[in-house]
Parts: structure tokens; sequence; C-alpha cells
């Protein structure tokens, strides 16, 4: 920290603190100076830290510019010691680094051969049943493929949820969801037809389609949109 900085954000009343607002109403809720007062955490004798963050928005004509502004130039700004313009240049680059990245993909679902073919060599053996879940883009591209869910002693069933909550987060069009019996036998429970039915209304509500749901057995899988559950 800057020998400088002495004015803390904790002086101000809890309503006013910049990252007390972010975690009641999130960060999109904050002005562009409270983005950058958390990240410069304290001011100075003559400044408090709010005002720094302003100082240093009045230096560029556009908060795009801001990508552009050197080390040397936030040092210029009162407030601003070199520890703190390396601290913001790297946040302002990892930012910009994150607007420009695109999303990995891993191959395209063509079929739920493709999908139950690939998971039996993955998922036959497990002692506790897995719930995996396929995110896809518009292209049935894969996004993401994470393990959702793993049976326990005092929970057997996955929760909507989390499925979807994933979802939104990696911004998928449709879910192909897999999870196996360790039993060895792929045919769907009555449970597994329900969970179904819940998913695909839920999916419905969230605008997101549940393209496929396959069980995993020991050798072979079991598809319930191949066999016309939905």
């Amino acid at each position: 920290m800057d020998n400088q900085s002495v004015t803390n954000i904790k002086t101000y009343p809890l309503s006013q603190r910049p990252r007390e607002r972010m975690i009641e109403y999130g960060e999109k809720a904050l002005a562009n100076y409270e983005l950058l007062a958390i990240l410069l955490r304290t001011g100075t004798r003559g400044s408090s830290v709010m005002e720094v963050a302003m100082s240093l928005l009045n230096q560029v004509e556009d908060l795009f510019y801001l990508k552009y502004i050197s080390i040397e130039e936030l040092m210029g700004i009162t407030g601003i010691g070199k520890t703190k313009a390396i601290e913001l240049k790297a946040a302002i680059e990892l930012g910009f680094r994150i607007a420009t990245a695109t999303q990995i993909k891993s191959g395209q679902i063509t079929s739920s051969e493709q999908i139950g073919n690939l998971l039996i060599s993955e998922m036959k053996g497990l002692q506790q049943e897995h719930v995996i879940a396929i995110y896809l883009n518009t292209k049935n591209e894969i996004i993401k493929k994470e393990t959702v869910f793993v049976g326990s002693l005092t929970q057997s069933v996955a929760h909507p949820r989390e499925i979807f909550k994933q979802g939104m987060r990696y911004s998928a069009a449709r879910i192909i969801l897999v999870h196996n019996h360790p039993s060895g036998n792929p045919e769907p429970s009555q449970a597994d037809i329900q969970f179904t039915t819940r998913l695909i209304e839920c999916g419905e509500l969230m605008g997101i389609e549940i393209l496929d749901h396959i069980v995993i057995g020991e050798s072979s899988y079991y598809s319930l949109k191949e066999h016309n559950y939905f």
C-alpha cells in the first residue's frame, strides 16, 4: 500500500461502501467510480477514495479509453502510487482480455448415440450415481461438460436448480443430461422419467431446451429422447 494512503473506505457508512453495495445489489448496480474505488481501496490525506476514483475517470475522455492509460499516467493522479497503478493496469488488461475472449468449444453433438457411446466408458462401473450436464450452444457445440451431482447416503436426487444455474452461467441454449445406474441396467426408473419431465418444464420457463436425458449402464445406454418420452 502507498505510504500516503490513509483514508480507508471503511470510514464510509455501510450504505455508501461500494463493496457492501456490490454484495447487496450486485456489481451491475455500481457506478464506474465505485468499481474503481473497490480496486483503489484507500484515498489520501487530502482526498477520499471516491474522489481519487472520480479524478481517474476525469483523466479519460470515455471509459473505453481507460484501457489505453499508461502506468505513468496513472501515477500522475494524486492518490495513485506505483503499486496501485500496476494493480489497476493489470485489472484493466484482464477485463479487456475477458471481453475479447471466446468460449472454448469441445466439438459438435450430432446424435444421442454419440454421447451415449462416449460416456459408457467414462461412467460404467461407478459405484455412485453421477449426473453430468452437457451444455450446448445453438449449433449444438459443447460449451461445457460438468458433473452437477454425485449421489450420497443423504441425497440421491439431483436438483434442477443447480443444472439450470450452470446453464445460465454458460449461456447455454440446450442441455443434454446424462446419469449412470450403478446397477448396470440403463432402463430408466419412474423417478428418472418424472425428473426428465420436470427438467423439460423448467427448461421451457428458462428458455433452455432439454435435448435428451441419457442413462448409462454397464455396456449400453438408454436415450429417453430416442424412446419418445418427450
